[in-house]
């Protein structure tokens, strides 16, 4: 992690358009995750503006406007713990529940790579939206919420698991963390359509925010295990009392932030950070670049189908071949079924 900078106030009229700068502060911009710390509340965490990467996402897949913004919030609690890790690895969020949007999945891939998908009825989906009954709560019904830690082959996976039921996904992951790590955390997640002008009109683009922070205090007696495993810290020291008034007056600050700041590309997440905590200061740290990039490749595929018996290789041939597309990506890969010897 970078070192430290000290924050700046930025006037609105000084915004350029892409890396708005005062003086030699740089503003991390859309699709970067901005760490900061919180010294004398110790206070550490993370946010982020999703622009343009989270509108490709959403926009090739199509999904309905419900689905998409139940991904988006996915998504951007994804890469504010995805990006947390401090190893190559992988951060997986997925849901599995009975309501008519039964899962959604973020994967998050060290160091910057971030897919997404979800999975829903179309038809007990139009039934909610012509009701007028489309809450997160409707849409996703009663379940699970898994976070995995991947860390690769020959090593075993960490996995938290929490009920959803009659929550939402940012109060599931407040659960998770009081459940699963014992950090005191919160956070707020938002998501919109915002008009954007451009060459032949205005365009709605998606848009989306959060902002993590967690109770991790440096003194002895205070200290915490890690926020992720790979972090430093002993998971042996005693957990300090959430009732802090340094993590009361952390909840009462959150407490006032308005959904509009965190997806507004005028603010950015410095100066929603400065709006936050200036009268403490705040060091925010260099921002951590997440991408729509997926895992997916030709050779992959055809390694799984190197795999299939010769009568699965007939079942999966479909107008003499055989066509296999990315649920995440949404790329298809054909293949002639004669390229693999098990067909003969």
């Amino acid at each position: 992690m970078a070192a430290p900078r000290s924050f700046v106030m930025l006037e609105t009229h000084q915004l350029a358009e892409h890396q708005p700068k005062l003086g030699e502060f740089g503003y991390a911009g859309d699709d970067h995750v901005v760490p900061f710390e919180v010294g004398p509340l110790d206070v550490r965490g993370r946010t982020v503006q999703l622009g343009p990467m989270l509108d490709a996402i959403l926009s090739r897949h199509d999904y309905p406007e419900p689905v998409a913004r139940l991904l988006a919030e996915a998504c951007v609690l994804t890469v504010l713990l995805g990006t947390s890790l401090k190893f190559e690895g992988k951060f997986i969020l997925q849901t599995r529940t009975d309501g008519p949007v039964d899962m959604l999945v973020a994967d998050f891939s060290t160091p910057q790579a971030l897919r997404a998908y979800a999975r829903f009825d179309a038809d007990r989906l139009e039934a909610l939206t012509s009701a007028g009954e489309t809450s997160q709560q409707t849409l996703l019904g009663s379940g699970v919420l898994a976070l995995t830690i991947d860390q690769g082959a020959h090593t075993q996976r960490y996995q938290g698991i929490v009920q959803l039921d009659g929550e939402t996904l940012e109060e599931a992951a407040r659960t998770y963390f009081r459940q699963s790590e014992q950090i005191p955390t919160d956070l707020r997640l938002s998501v919109a359509k915002l008009l954007t002008p451009g060459v032949g009109g205005a365009r709605e683009q998606w848009r989306a925010g959060g902002i993590l922070a967690q109770f991790l205090p440096q003194s002895p007696e205070r200290m915490r295990v890690p926020d992720l495993p790979g972090g430093d810290g002993d998971p042996r020291e005693e957990i300090h009392d959430p009732a802090d008034n340094s993590w009361q007056e952390l909840l009462a600050l959150l407490g006032t932030i308005e959904p509009t700041e965190m997806i507004d590309p005028t603010i950015g997440a410095e100066r929603l950070l400065y709006r936050l905590f200036h009268e403490h200061g705040v060091h925010v740290f260099g921002g951590v670049p997440v991408a729509d990039q997926c895992s997916c490749s030709k050779e992959k595929i055809r390694g799984i189908l190197e795999g299939f018996s010769a009568d699965e290789i007939r079942d999966s041939t479909e107008d003499g071949g055989i066509h296999v597309a990315c649920e995440f990506c949404s790329k298809q890969y054909d293949f002639d079924p004669a390229e693999f010897g098990s067909a003969q």
